[in-house]
C-alpha cells in the first residue's frame, strides 16, 4: 500500500486536480488504493495567513475580499474537475468553511490580535476544501473516495504552529480510520498540514508541513512507499536556474537527502525524512506533470555510484555574524553565551565555523534576524566587550551557503581539494568553512552575488550533470 501526497502546484486549479485524479485512480488499478494526502490549493495558505494578519492589524475590509477570491476560485476549480451532479453538495461544504473564515476573521479584528491558535485554524482552512474537491473529482471517475480531516488522525502537543505528533495515539487512530477504507478499496483523501490536540484543538505541522503529514500517515499505515508528488522530476543534482545542466537523481540515501533538504533543497520538507527513517520505508519524489518519469527513490542506503559527490545545493539570504577578541582564548563559556543570547531571539543557527585558535566565532543566520541577533549579543557580551576581552561583533551581509553533499565523501580523501580547487579558479574568495565529523557535507559562505557562480563551477567540477562521469 502507497501514501501519496499531492503539494499545492498539483492541485493549483481544476484541470490540476482532474489530472491528480486520475494519477490516483490508475495507481488503484495497479497497486490497490492509497492513503492520499492533498495540501492547500496553491498561494491558498498564504491568503489566509494575509487574511488573519490584515485584521488583527485593524483592517477590516482585506478578509472580506480574501474570502471572496478564495470563493470563486474554488467556484472555478470544482466546476473545472467535478461532474454537475456533485457540485453543488461540494460546493455548499467548501462555503462552509470560506464562512468560517469570515467569521473567525471578524473575531481576530474586533480583538485585534491572532494568537498562534487562531492563526493555526484560520490557515489550515484550505486544505479543507482542497480535499472535498480531489474526493469528489475521484468519486467523478468512479473511484470510490472519502475527505478524512487529519485533526481525526494526527495526535499532537499543544506547539501551535509547529506541532509534533503524539505517535501512539496518532498511529492508533490512523489505523483505526483508514484500515477499514482501504480494505474495501475506498481512497481516503487527508488533509495535509494540519492536526490537532488531544483535547480536539487544531494545530498545524509548519509551513510545508503536508509531506510531514504524508510522511506521518505513511509510517503509521507502515506503507511499502511514501510518494511525494510536486512539480519537479525528483531531487536534482542542483537548482536547474542556477546550473543549466542539472540532472535528476535517481536514488539517494536518506542522510544525502536530510542534507539536502536542510540546505535549501525545496523539494522536501526537512522534517519528511524523520518518520520513514524509523520504519526504513523508501520515499519516491515524483512529477505531476510528469508521472512516467521515475522520479527519485530515497532509501536507508543508497546503491553504490561513480559519484561521490551527489548534489550541490545553496541557501540565499543570510548574514555571517562574527565575534572576536583575543580574550576569547581559552576562557570557558562564551560559546554558551552567544549561541544562547541567540536562541532567547528565536534565531535559526544554519552554519557554525570557530578558529582553531578560539579568537572568534562565527555563524550564518537569516538575513531579516541581523540586528536582532546583534543586539541580544552586545547586550549579553557587555561585560566582555567593556573589559576588551571581545573586541568585536558584526555581520556582513548578504552571504550565502553553498553545501557539497553525498555519502560517498565519507573517508574518501581529495573531495574539499578539489571544491576550493574549482572556486579558486574561478575567483571566488571563501569566507568560512564548516564540515562535520560525518563527512556527508562540506558546507561554504561566500558572497550571495557570487552564490550561482560557486554553484555551477562546483557541480562542473565533479562532472554532476553525466549519470557516468568523473567521481
Amino acid at each position: 500500500m502507497l501514501t501519496i501526497k499531492f503539494g499545492g502546484t498539483s492541485v493549483g486549479d481544476g484541470i490540476r486536480i482532474a489530472n491528480v485524479a486520475k494519477i490516483v485512480a490508475s495507481l488503484r488499478e495497479e497497486r490497490g488504493a492509497p492513503a492520499v494526502v492533498v495540501s492547500a490549493m496553491a498561494g491558498v495558505t498564504d491568503r489566509l495567513v494575509e487574511a488573519a494578519t490584515t485584521a488583527a492589524a485593524g483592517d477590516g475590509e482585506r478578509f472580506r475580499s480574501i474570502a471572496d477570491a478564495l470563493w470563486a476560485q474554488h467556484q472555478a476549480a470544482a466546476r473545472a474537475c467535478l461532474p454537475e451532479s456533485l457540485q453543488e453538495g461540494i460546493l455548499g461544504e467548501i462555503r462552509r468553511q470560506v464562512d468560517l473564515l469570515s467569521s473567525l476573521c471578524q473575531s481576530v479584528h474586533v480583538l485585534g490580535e491572532c494568537t498562534p491558535r487562531a492563526m493555526d485554524l484560520v490557515s489550515g482552512l484550505g486544505e479543507r476544501m482542497s480535499v472535498r474537491l480531489v474526493a469528489g473529482a475521484l468519486a467523478g471517475l468512479g473511484v470510490p473516495a472519502e475527505p478524512v480531516e487529519a485533526c481525526d488522525l494526527i495526535i499532537t502537543n499543544g506547539r501551535f504552529g509547529a506541532a509534533e505528533p503524539l505517535w501512539e495515539e496518532t498511529r492508533r487512530r490512523s489505523r483505526e480510520r483508514l484500515l477499514p477504507l482501504l480494505d474495501r478499496g475506498v481512497v481516503p483523501v487527508i488533509t495535509g498540514f494540519i492536526a490537532a490536540t488531544p483535547e480536539g484543538i487544531p494545530t498545524t505541522l509548519g509551513r510545508g508541513g503536508s509531506d510531514y503529514s504524508a510522511a506521518i500517515i505513511g509510517s503509521c499505515l507502515d506503507s511499502e512507499e511514501i510518494w511525494i508528488w510536486t512539480d519537479v522530476n525528483g531531487v536534482l543534482t542542483a537548482d536547474p536556474r542556477l546550473v543549466s545542466n542539472a540532472r535528476t537523481l535517481p536514488e539517494l540515501s536518506y542522510i544525502e537527502a536530510a542534507e539536502l533538504s536542510y540546505f535549501g533543497a525545496k523539494v522536501l520538507h526537512p522534517k519528511t525524512i524523520l518518520p520513514a527513517i524509523e520504519r526504513r520505508i523508501p520515499v519516491r519524489i515524483k512529477n505531476t506533470f510528469q508521472p512516467e518519469h521515475p522520479g527519485t527513490l530515497i532509501v536507508a542506503e543508497a546503491r553504490p555510484s561513480r559519484h561521490v559527490v551527489k548534489a550541490i545545493t545553496a541557501i540565499r539570504d543570510l548574514s555571517l555574524v562574527t565575534v572576536e577578541g583575543r580574550g576569547m582564548i581559552g576562557v570557558p563559556g562564551v560559546a554558551a553565551k552567544v549561541f544562547g543570547a541567540v536562541a532567547r531571539e528565536g534565531v535559526n543557527v544554519l552554519m557554525i565555523s570557530q578558529s582553531s585558535s578560539e579568537q572568534n566565532i562565527c555563524f550564518v543566520i537569516p538575513r531579516e534576524a541581523t540586528d536582532r541577533a546583534v543586539q541580544a549579543l552586545r547586550g549579553e557580551l557587555a561585560y566582555e566587550l567593556s573589559r576588551r576581552d571581545i573586541e568585536r561583533i558584526d555581520a556582513l551581509a548578504p552571504v550565502a551557503i553553498v553545501a557539497v553533499v553525498g555519502a560517498g565523501m565519507r573517508g574518501t580523501p581529495g573531495i574539499a581539494a578539489k571544491t576550493f580547487a574549482a572556486l579558486a579558479r574561478g575567483g571566488i574568495n571563501i569566507i568560512a568553512i564548516a564540515q562535520g565529523s560525518s563527512e556527508y557535507n562540506i558546507s561554504f559562505c561566500v558572497d550571495q552575488d557570487r552564490m550561482a557562480e560557486a554553484v555551477s563551477l562546483i557541480h562542473d567540477e565533479f562532472d554532476l550533470g553525466s549519470p557516468n562521469g568523473a567521481p
